[in-house]
């Protein structure tokens, strides 16, 4: 009878993963029966092996008794089926100009093409995902005015920037029936006002608005950078929402961090309980932060 032994390499890689299924246990126990809301986009949503762990990091959630809520971006997708159309991009404050001929396309993107993708991907990994458009009776919006300063005379003024909106009001209702009945919503980020109007609205803000409505348990925004860094450049790791609120307007808070920061803070405002901006380009970036003892990240707490 032949006997197959261990190598000590091979001991001591699987003596490390089972420490790393101990030390999540806690964790696990801690967030059993959450529902945490997860803004998905940037460079783990375009690369084809980080979209893969992040739907099998969703589908492990829902095992463990987590009720996750995927909100989705989709700006480069959208940018680049418009330049195949050969429409223009025009954009406002980091918001982009949203034509009638424009919105079709990003309606046509987000929930038809994304959305689909997102949730065949949740389910190959055997999760219980259902797509829902923000549009479809779950986001009522209203147009967003975008208020500029005249560089030569410092005066503001309100620019029309199309069919981009904010969120108003959301159907609770159609969020927490999909919950019961054990699916994963993943939705688009679009809106419909009170005329049928169809709105693009920022990816962030849904999220941030959807977790608030809910009082989730904790917001996720996932991005392209570590988290919020301090005026050194290094990784702030946890902050409180007093402290998120005195950062928010400083210098070295610049570019798409100053939003993101704030939507944390609205939905704090709210109830959510943490919030937390951090790197989607790391694998399986979710599960490291919500089941390891240190996460990742910038987590930001009520207290």
């Amino acid at each position: 009878m032949k006997f197959d032994f261990l190598s000590e390499s091979d001991q001591a890689y699987f003596i490390h993963k089972a420490s790393t299924l101990v030390e999540a246990l806690p964790y696990i126990r801690e967030h059993s029966g959450d529902t945490i809301v997860i803004k998905y986009g940037g460079h783990a949503m375009g690369d084809k092996k980080l979209s893969e762990s992040f739907s099998r990091d969703i589908g492990l959630l829902k095992e463990v008794g987590v009720s996750p809520i995927i909100i989705h971006g989709g700006g480069p997708q959208i940018g680049e089926r418009l330049k195949s159309k050969n429409i223009s991009t025009q954009f406002v404050e980091g918001l982009r100009v949203t034509d009638k001929e424009t919105i079709k396309v990003v309606e046509e993107v987000l929930s038809k093409d994304i959305n689909s993708e997102i949730v065949e991907s949740i389910s190959a990994s055997g999760g219980k995902a259902i797509g829902v458009s923000g549009n479809d009776n779950l986001v009522t919006a209203t147009k967003l005015n975008v208020e500029i300063k005249d560089s030569d005379s410092n005066i503001e003024k309100i620019v029309d920037i199309g069919f981009v909106g904010q969120p108003k009001k959301l159907n609770k209702d159609m969020l927490t029936s999909f919950i019961k009945n054990g699916q994963i919503p993943v939705i688009s980020p679009l809106g419909k006002d009170e005329n049928n109007f169809t709105y693009n609205i920022n990816a962030d803000t849904v999220a941030g608005f959807i977790a608030g409505e809910l009082q989730a348990s904790k917001l996720l925004l996932l991005t392209d950078v570590p988290g919020i860094l301090d005026k050194d450049e290094k990784l702030i790791s946890s902050i409180t929402l007093e402290e998120a609120k005195n950062i928010a307007n400083k210098e070295y808070i610049s570019g798409g961090m100053k939003p993101k920061i704030n939507t944390c803070i609205d939905a704090m405002k709210k109830g959510v309980k943490k919030s937390t901006i951090l790197d989607g380009r790391i694998p399986h970036s979710v599960i490291l932060e919500l089941f390891t003892e240190h996460g990742i990240g910038t987590q930001i707490t009520s207290n």
